[in-house]
């Protein structure tokens, strides 16, 4: 079984992110740049299902600019065997949009075929939490989302999913997409060993029209703003000045 993982270059997530002066978007100038830690847990649970026999095949895919070539190092270099960058932009500012994608990727999977998608829940940059299940949707596969655990079982999927109540598990038929959440694995550092090897592993460079896919964009980011910074709290000197206060919040 192949097992195909979208990956996507966003901010590090230890980097303070800025918006430009003038709204137009988030400024990355100099700023570091990593792999999205959902689609770096997926990439984890793919290598551990090819390490436990029930994969032969793992593939990266990357939509969006050149500089997404590192990001399929990463993947490549914690245990992927072949990555395919599909170059949808020229504009690192140029957010390629969720139903782009999953119509890349859905171009991707009839061509390679693989039994397993694996995908983060979500970008952390956009926060969309879309891909995934359009691609199951464009496919006609199953899905389970919000994974917080994973066994194969034959031509089943039996997955774990986390919802408001608690944990839910469920059964899905084979081929399915399925999304990750951050309690199903702890991702693996790549050795240096195995960052030099990812060096020499097949990466193929694509574009949108080598599968048919118009990836002009749908919309347009009017402004981008911070959000308010908070507000000092008040120092209460009774329970019955706290229920006052509460009041006029309109809490109770």
């Amino acid at each position: 079984m192949k097992v195909l993982v979208p990956v996507k270059r966003v901010i590090d997530y230890n980097v303070k992110v800025r918006v430009k002066a003038d709204g137009s978007g988030v400024d990355l100038a100099n700023v570091k740049m990593s792999m999205n830690p959902f689609d770096e847990i997926a990439v984890e649970q793919a290598i551990r299902l090819k390490e436990a026999g029930q994969a032969e095949e793992i593939i990266a895919v990357s939509i969006g600019v050149k500089q997404n070539q590192e990001t399929l190092r990463t993947a490549l270099a914690m245990g992927a065997d072949r990555a395919i960058l599909i170059v949808a932009s020229e504009d690192v500012h140029h957010d390629v949009e969720p139903l782009t994608v999953a119509k890349l990727l859905k171009a991707v999977v009839d061509e390679e075929a693989p039994g397993l998608v694996l995908c983060g829940k979500q970008a952390i940059d956009n926060d969309m939490n879309a891909t995934g299940q359009m691609l199951a949707a464009l496919l006609g596969w199953s899905q389970g989302t919000f994974a917080s655990g994973l066994e194969i079982d034959g031509d089943n999927a039996n997955v774990t999913r986390e919802v408001d109540g608690g944990l839910q598990t469920i059964k899905v038929k084979m081929p399915a997409v399925v999304t990750v959440d951050l309690r199903l694995n702890e991702p693996r550092y790549a050795s240096l060993p195995n960052i030099m090897k990812a060096k020499k592993k097949q990466l193929d460079e694509k574009t949108p029209e080598d599968y048919g896919v118009d990836a002009s964009p749908r919309l347009e980011i009017v402004k981008t703003s911070e959000p308010e910074a908070r507000k000092a709290g008040v120092i209460v000197k009774s329970v019955d000045e706290l229920v006052e206060k509460l009041n006029e919040a309109g809490v109770i």
